[in-house]
């Protein structure tokens, strides 16, 4: 009863509900997924990525900047329903 009631009232998550949702999983979703909703957020908030590539030695920099960059000409609000799409898929199998 508890799992549907989540996944009836996860439909009706707001962005910023989703965010903070997020931080909440039992399980830490894998550096992939975890690059993924970086780059939505990102995306979602400011846009496109206008910031200067950081060198390939700065790892979790330029991870962090290929994956928003990845989202370019992506809308705001685009980025925003795949956010909360994502969101929703890691809230129903964790």
């Amino acid at each position: 009863y508890l799992i549907s009631y989540y996944i009836f009232n996860m439909s009706s998550l707001s962005f910023e509900q989703a965010a903070e949702r997020v931080k909440s999983l039992k399980t830490k979703p894998s550096n992939e997924v975890l690059l993924q909703l970086y780059g939505l957020y990102k995306q979602a908030t400011a846009g496109d990525n206008t910031a200067s590539q950081p060198w390939a030695v700065q790892l979790e920099a330029r991870a962090k900047w290929d994956a928003w960059t990845s989202f370019k000409g992506k809308s705001q609000d685009e980025a925003k329903a795949e956010y909360i799409k994502l969101v929703e898929t890691l809230v129903a199998s964790d």
